[in-house]
């Protein structure tokens, strides 16, 4: 039996280069607080969080660098493009991103943000570990060989 779509659950943006550039440890869900005219510009699906960082200050935590496009129909409440967003995670898990991110090369990723069934915002971060030239390369010559199995598969060896 066919599983139903959730209507409310979309992909808003997604850093696809992350998962290349760093190796993903573990991942949080977590919220975000926006403006109204933030989560409409989200509606109509225009941001990016490819450039953006999650850093933890003075005991919160916070999305840097994420850009949400203004919405001109919002122009007199607006909001700034490229502004600090607090995120909200429980202090249990800001204790450990904290304790992730104070060990050697740990940094704090997002990896998707999107609307979940409920139709709220939320973020998922990666805490990760930067990838050397030689791993990536070798994450593009698996990429590569699954590639070309599925291909040699297809069209019978």
């Amino acid at each position: 039996m066919a599983k139903t779509e959730d209507k409310n659950y979309k992909v808003i943006a997604e850093n696809r280069r992350a998962r290349y550039d760093y190796a993903i440890e573990d991942d949080i869900e977590c919220g975000i607080m926006l403006t109204g005219s933030e989560v409409k510009s989200l509606r109509t699906g225009q941001s990016n969080i490819a450039e953006s960082y999650a850093s933890v200050e003075e005991g919160e935590l916070w999305l840097i660098n994420s850009h949400i496009a203004r919405y001109d129909p919002a122009k007199t409440w607006g909001h700034e493009e490229r502004r600090k967003r607090k995120l909200l995670v429980s202090k249990k898990e800001l204790s450990k991103l904290w304790q992730a991110t104070s060990r050697q090369g740990m940094t704090l990723v997002p990896l998707v943000m999107y609307f979940n069934h409920r139709g709220l915002v939320k973020l998922k971060i990666g805490v990760a570990k930067g990838k050397k030239t030689q791993d990536k390369r070798a994450t593009e010559q698996k990429r590569d060989w699954q590639r070309q199995k599925a291909r040699l598969l297809r069209h019978g060896g």
